[in-house]
């Protein structure tokens, strides 16, 4: 299923990537302006054999194995006291969506108004993130969104890297129950925490990486509030979106053979 060319302008609109437009095309709607300067990445719920996201998940079920499942998980995410960010909490900040996603999203850490509500990128980061997701075709509940440290760092700060230790057997657990085709990482802290790694998100973009003992697929990406703060990157990150989108595709389809 692809987006309708309008439905796209409005993404690419949010996210902040200019629309140019021969000058015949002026005044022409928007639905005729994104044809012309936001080419269609890969079909965004359907591979290119026709057959669907679905089917090729049904190929990967989701292992859980003793106390191992999602509902203990989360019980045991809810009251660790592992490192000292548990003091400050509201709440521990699980990770939201669809326990059977194909997609991964995987952040840094809670905010402010993710402490509140504990739920992952809410407030304008979050929006601009379901844009993104949006963009190639992704409605939020579609996947699941994750970050690397479930509690709030005082005063928003970088988590530490007892913390980020700590905290990532949750996230390892996450990812073996979810058996995601793809893992979408954003921001440099959980490039570098995921990847072990301390590149810079822009040496990490544009490649395919591999995680953990499941060896899952992961690609890098700018996070939401960095391109709030530096919109001229909007583009790259556009880029990656699209990067991901094929290499789903790819990945999915040659899964489901």
């Amino acid at each position: 299923m692809s987006l309708k060319p309008a439905r796209r302008a409005g993404y690419l609109e949010a996210l902040g990537i200019d629309v140019w437009v021969p000058r015949s095309n002026r005044g022409l709607g928007a639905s005729a302006r994104v044809q012309v300067l936001a080419p269609e990445p890969a079909p965004a719920l359907e591979l290119s054999d026709g057959s669907s996201i679905a089917a090729a998940a049904q190929s990967q079920p989701v292992a859980a194995t003793g106390a191992d499942d999602w509902a203990s998980l989360q019980a045991e995410v809810r009251t660790c006291t592992r490192c000292i960010l548990h003091r400050g909490r509201t709440q521990a900040v699980f990770g939201s969506g669809d326990l059977e996603a194909r997609w991964m999203v995987v952040g840094e850490a809670p905010g402010a108004e993710e402490d509140r509500q504990g739920e992952p990128f809410v407030g304008n980061a979050g929006q601009l993130l379901n844009a993104m997701l949006a963009a190639i075709g992704l409605p939020r509940p579609s996947v699941f969104v994750a970050n690397m440290v479930k509690c709030r760092p005082p005063e928003n700060r970088d988590p530490k890297p007892a913390e980020l230790a700590s905290c990532r057997p949750y996230l390892e657990r996450q990812v073996r129950l979810l058996q995601p085709t793809l893992i979408l990482v954003v921001g440099r802290i959980a490039a570098q925490a995921l990847l072990a790694t301390d590149a810079p998100v822009a040496r990490l973009r544009g490649q395919l990486h591999r995680v953990g003992g499941l060896n899952t697929p992961a690609i890098v990406t700018y996070h939401p509030a960095y391109l709030l703060r530096t919109p001229a990157d909007k583009r790259k990150a556009w880029e990656d979106l699209k990067f991901a989108r094929r290499t789903f595709d790819e990945l999915a389809a040659t899964a489901s053979t």
